[in-house]
């Protein structure tokens, strides 16, 4: 279900010209708490895995089974450029930290699968369950409302602008009451559009030596009140403007996939699209 949310409350591009061309479409997943099967798209949920494929361990000592983290259907995120032939993205991680890697934690993988082909060759019914995790890292199985949004660059603003920008912010948030950071960028659990840093980014290239593209980012922020929180999550009453309403405490705990990440922190997932076999990579911040 496509979730309505406010508008952005200013013209980006009339404001701040220098911004044009520079939005991207982006998909907002809202992950919220529930109880969703393996042929739902889902955070956290039950995969539609094959029956004859082992389960991924990780291969550190004291770690075992990895945890579900991603499932999409291309149905339900049109906007996702899917490989040729698969229809149905995966992503699972191992939810122990990693301190003695360079990639620290999750160490997640990706797969790319043609859901059709699962289902002809029967499904893993019980796929194991790590003994030992970080509650940090463990996500709580959530339903997902992949719904596509405009967004411009926060920390990937194009070169040079970041600085000349600062002081056009402050004029635009004191003449609107609305920071542009807050309405016109969004960290939160996304498909495409902008990775949602909480750093300095930090850009993966691929081995042909082109840049990646951001295909997804699962990050501990979701939003609970403002711009980006849907209508239908809207508290009640009130004389608050739509777009600093907070969520009605009926729905605020539900909201998110219960991870911490570290220190509200986030990974992003990148891809390269020119490769045969779309390699991928990611980045962890916090």
């Amino acid at each position: 279900m496509v979730r309505s949310i406010p508008p952005c409350p200013f013209a980006v591009e009339e404001l701040i010209p220098e911004l044009a061309g520079h939005a991207r479409t982006t998909t907002l997943l809202y992950p919220r708490a529930g109880s969703p099967g393996v042929r739902d798209s889902s955070v956290g949920g039950p995969l539609l895995w094959p029956a004859d494929e082992p389960w991924p361990v990780c291969p550190d000592a004291g770690h075992d089974a990895m945890v579900p983290v991603v499932q999409l259907f291309a149905r339900d995120v049109p906007e996702l450029l899917f490989p040729a032939g698969t229809d149905l993205l995966q992503i699972v991680w191992c939810p122990c930290l990693h301190d003695d890697r360079d990639e620290w934690v999750a160490l997640p993988r990706l797969y790319w699968r043609d859901a059709a082909d699962v289902s002809a060759t029967g499904l893993l019914a019980d796929p194991p369950r790590p003994s030992a995790y970080d509650e940090d890292f463990l996500p709580r199985p959530c339903t997902v409302s992949p719904t596509p949004a405009l967004e411009y660059p926060n920390w990937d603003m194009p070169e040079g602008l970041s600085g000349t920008l600062g002081e056009r912010f402050e004029e635009i948030e004191a003449a609107t009451g609305h920071s542009y950071y807050d309405v016109a960028t969004t960290i939160q659990s996304k498909v495409g559009g902008y990775p949602g840093w909480t750093q300095p980014p930090d850009w993966p290239d691929c081995a042909c030596g082109r840049r990646m593209d951001h295909l997804l980012s699962i990050t501990a922020t979701e939003p609970a009140h403002g711009r980006w929180l849907p209508y239908d999550d809207h508290a009640a009453g009130g004389d608050r403007p739509v777009w600093l309403t907070d969520a009605d405490p009926a729905v605020e705990d539900g909201i998110g996939h219960g991870m911490d990440m570290g220190d509200l922190g986030g990974i992003y997932f990148f891809v390269c699209r020119h490769c045969p076999e779309t390699p991928y990579a990611y980045r962890y911040d916090c």
